[in-house]
């Protein structure tokens, strides 16, 4: 029997415990495991998680899109400068922490509402993250920044089965990014889904090569060629969307955002249950591998005809039917100012039937056609100037599937 015998301050302690002790009932969905308090234990009716994706085709119930609102052009630091090209430098270094021009973001944002009502009206629940203020300057020991958006959950947020992670990105202007999401992770795993923050970095100085050379330098691809990238080994840090999920098999590639430390501790934290495969390409400046391998379906793989891919033979041995995708039709005028034209596969499976992608380039189109697949098309041209493409203003939620393997 506990006994306080502290005055006021003891009362208090009494009434703080007997708190905890009730709100066991409140918090009962939290834990599907056995809770002790003091000598009393309850068992806890296991929750049935909200949070389920093994894939990128299984059918699709629950997504979160991410916002347009209160988008910031990140400040020009080295980091940013290695992914940018040189014709677009200009933009970075005289809108560095101011919004985007507001004509485009009104666009943009007319652009995901559509494509919130498109999801909704082909059966998927839509989840949008908190509007947040983007243009507060930060400051931490290590560095000083302004934010810069909350439109590509895909970048932040990894779902593996009923886990969703939050990755320890790598550009100084997003270290606060996840606050946008917080209500709804929160939600989650009050509901049942379990929630794990990797590392966050410190963004020190030592985390980026500040010598790395420009996209024009003769030495670029000679350093990319031994994965040499902005980002060191100094400590970990990766995007989530640098992952390709394929149940207990997940694709994995060193970026300028993601280092072998990053995926390194991904692979701890997973386990032996899974397969962490470590992929290379073809590309003098990568960053987030959704638009250069793409996992359509069991077995189907999209692989971007200029990054060649060093280890496709690993699908093909597997028995994998490799696809080459055509060449974007996106034109030159259109500002890309953070992704390349390869956008344009960049899609969304609703299921191994259903894809989402841009109604203008109709070469990607046809090719969906051709693989039986019934592609549900629109514009989000606008939007896709801030970074990304649909699988990258998304991150899946609930999948209707099991967890395999496929290799």
């Amino acid at each position: 029997m506990l006994t306080v015998r502290v005055g006021c301050k003891g009362r208090e302690a009494a009434y703080h415990l007997g708190t905890l002790c009730s709100f066991r009932s409140h918090v009962a969905c939290l834990s599907s495991s056995k809770i002790t308090l003091g000598r009393e234990k309850q068992t806890e009716t296991p929750l049935r998680s909200p949070v389920w994706s093994c894939n990128e085709w299984d059918p699709l119930e629950e997504i979160i899109v991410g916002r347009v609102e209160g988008a910031h052009v990140p400040p020009f630091t080295e980091e940013v400068q290695a992914i940018t090209v040189k014709r677009n430098w200009d933009f970075f270094k005289y809108r560095g922490g101011q919004p985007y021009p507001a004509a485009h973001l009104a666009k943009a944002a007319a652009e995901i509402e559509t494509f919130c009502n498109i999801l909704e009206q082909e059966g998927v629940t839509v989840r949008r993250p908190a509007i947040v203020d983007h243009s507060i300057e930060y400051k931490t020991p290590d560095f000083r920044s302004t934010g810069m958006h909350a439109a590509m959950p895909r970048d932040i947020l990894l779902v593996i089965g009923d886990e969703i992670i939050e990755a320890p990105m790598a550009w100084r202007s997003r270290f606060f990014e996840y606050r946008a999401y917080r209500p709804l992770i929160k939600e989650y795993f009050q509901k049942g889904a379990r929630w794990t923050t990797a590392p966050k970095p410190q963004m020190s100085d030592e985390l980026y090569d500040k010598n790395y050379p420009d996209e024009n330098d003769p030495n670029r691809h000679k350093i990319t060629d031994q994965a040499k990238f902005v980002t060191t080994e100094f400590e970990p840090c990766f995007d989530a969307a640098d992952f390709m999920r394929a149940g207990r098999d997940i694709f994995a590639q060193r970026s300028q955002v993601t280092n072998y430390s990053g995926i390194e501790w991904l692979k701890r934290h997973l386990g032996d249950k899974y397969n962490i495969h470590c992929l290379s390409f073809e590309n003098g400046n990568p960053m987030h591998i959704d638009a250069t391998l793409f996992i359509i379906a069991p077995g189907v793989v999209l692989s971007n005809p200029e990054r060649t891919c060093h280890q496709i033979d690993m699908f093909k041995k597997a028995g994998w039917t490799v696809v080459y995708p055509p060449y974007p039709v996106i034109p030159d005028s259109h500002p890309l100012w953070m992704s390349s034209k390869w956008l344009s596969m960049n899609v969304l499976m609703l299921d191994t039937k259903r894809v989402i992608c841009d109604v203008d380039e109709i070469p990607t189109v046809k090719m969906f056609e051709k693989l039986g697949i019934k592609p549900i098309t629109l514009s989000i041209r606008h939007a896709n100037s801030l970074g990304g493409g649909f699988h990258c203003w998304t991150t899946d939620i609930r999948r209707r599937g099991k967890m395999e393997s496929y290799l």
